[in-house]
């Protein structure tokens, strides 16, 4: 009862808020861009993706640069020269991307393992820090949501014949190749912003696991696309005040909330199906 008490007096603080705001924000951001990832089967790009992040915050940590500053660019440019090598390989593209994040993985640990003073806050890199969200933080992840937000709904059309059929979209004149980037490079940044909330390890989740969820029990596109990113804020909310209540890591326990939102989606699917 008295952890209960203490934890709730934390709502008085600005670092606690902080973390409630970024988190929704994070956690909204990755359901709104999930749904589109997933559609395009691009799950395992994002998991790619985060764990190469790890790369990316080791050489801003060898070239005394805030990591957060280095991260984005490279998250951007590693995802643009992944995408171009699956497209030119002809290896299967799992198999590719396997290839690409274990190298870069081993590569980010080895070059770790040279940083003496960075190996105490390595489980922040892995697991996450919402805690130590900053105001800037949340200016860049709030200019995010709503420069992803603006940019998928006005060009709606575009992405759902994309995510459905590229053909068909390039037959009706639709620049397949300029959104395609585009996304790639969204999704790039998205997950670079929103490993501070669940960290290397778990970003995939953040990304994929709303999305899923709302696939199942949405029958229209863009109720598709709300669930998703209400349910990917709502986790993030309350999987944080889990964490603080309980006395966990955050980014666990976020994941944790999202998988049981998944599998309750998963019965009302089903419930659904079997009332028809």
């Amino acid at each position: 009862m008295d952890n209960i008490i203490t934890f709730l007096d934390l709502f008085h603080e600005p670092f606690l808020q902080r973390a409630l705001i970024g988190g929704f924000l994070t956690g909204s951001l990755g359901g709104l861009v999930g749904s589109f990832a997933v559609l395009r089967q691009l799950s395992f790009f994002s998991d790619a993706l985060g764990h190469s992040a790890l790369l990316g915050i080791t050489l801003g940590i060898l070239l005394n640069v805030n990591p957060t500053l280095v991260l984005i660019p490279f998250a951007v440019i590693f995802a643009l020269l992944v995408n171009n090598l699956v497209e030119r390989s002809s290896l299967p593209t799992d198999a590719l991307l396997n290839i690409v994040y274990s190298s870069s993985l081993a590569a980010a640990i080895l070059a770790l393992s040279r940083v003496n003073s960075y190996r105490g806050s390595i489980r922040q890199l892995l697991f996450g820090d919402i805690l130590g969200i900053t105001r800037s933080d949340i200016f860049i992840v709030s200019f995010l949501f709503l420069l992803s937000f603006f940019y998928l709904i006005f060009s709606l059309r575009s992405q759902v014949l994309l995510t459905l059929n590229q053909d068909l979209a390039g037959s009706i004149g639709i620049t397949t190749r300029y959104h395609k980037l585009a996304f790639i490079i969204l999704l790039g940044v998205v997950v670079s912003v929103s490993i501070k909330s669940v960290g290397v390890l778990l970003i995939s989740a953040f990304v994929v696991i709303p999305a899923c969820a709302g696939r199942l029990i949405s029958r229209k596109f863009s109720t598709y696309i709300i669930f998703s990113m209400l349910l990917g804020g709502t986790c993030a909310l309350f999987g944080l005040v889990l964490s603080g209540l309980l006395n966990l890591p955050s980014g666990p326990s976020i994941v944790i909330l999202q998988f049981i939102a998944f599998l309750l989606s998963l019965g009302i699917s089903k419930s659904i199906k079997s009332a028809k």
